[in-house]
């Protein structure tokens, strides 16, 4: 009960909860994705960041759908600027823990500035439907643990022992997502190969694996 597994796909998390299953009958560690990581969180605490305890969850169709929302809104045509290369750029930016508030000092071209006007306007829509998207559970977990050190405490004694599988697939959010968990007992265990990493278009980053040790 000490220990967090964490991999990318539920079927890796399944087969890893079939393999402990098999070893003990006594209460099983928590092995799940990083996002069902942070869902689990969240709905326990993520009112201290101001996420309702019964949010709702945007699948990619919805985020898209919400972006052209909010584009027509914002009367940016979808002809020339493609609302999925919009949310990809949104998608990024949150991977880099980078706030829709930041992001206008970030934004090089008018490309960005557009997207970062868009953003600021999603994150708005998202918060009036009491919503999150697949980016905001990680980005979330990460403000919740870097606001409320108390919080972060209780987590970290609660898994001494953090495993994380696919290591060369995890990006800048889950980097520092891991890096606070392990942040007391300093037991971290990772498993991966730099020469597999296949996420590099939503921000996977295989210099977690290679610079591991320092």
């Amino acid at each position: 009960h000490n220990i967090l597994m964490v991999t990318f796909t539920n079927k890796a998390a399944n087969e890893m909860k079939e393999r402990i299953a098999k070893l003990s009958s006594s209460s099983l560690p928590f092995a799940g994705t990083f996002h069902s990581l942070c869902v689990k969180i969240l709905r326990t605490h993520g009112m201290h960041i101001g996420i309702p305890q019964n949010f709702l969850i945007y699948d990619e169709q919805d985020s898209l759908d919400a972006i052209k929302d909010v584009m027509k809104k914002l009367d940016i045509s979808t002809k020339n600027f493609n609302p999925r290369a919009i949310l990809g750029t949104i998608s990024q930016a949150k991977n880099e823990l980078i706030a829709a508030i930041e992001y206008p000092q970030y934004a090089r071209g008018y490309f960005q500035e557009t997207a970062a006007r868009v953003y600021l306007a999603y994150q708005e829509l998202l918060r009036e439907n009491e919503a999150v998207d697949f980016d905001d559970l990680l980005m979330g977990t990460v403000q919740l643990f870097e606001q409320n050190k108390s919080i972060l405490g209780t987590y970290q004694e609660k898994y001494h022992y953090v495993h994380v599988d696919e290591y060369q697939d995890t990006n800048k959010a889950q980097y520092i997502l891991t890096k606070l968990l392990a942040g007391r007992y300093r037991n971290l265990t990772v498993v991966g190969d730099a020469s597999q990493s296949i996420y590099r278009w939503r921000g996977a980053d295989f210099g977690n694996i290679t610079n591991f040790q320092t």
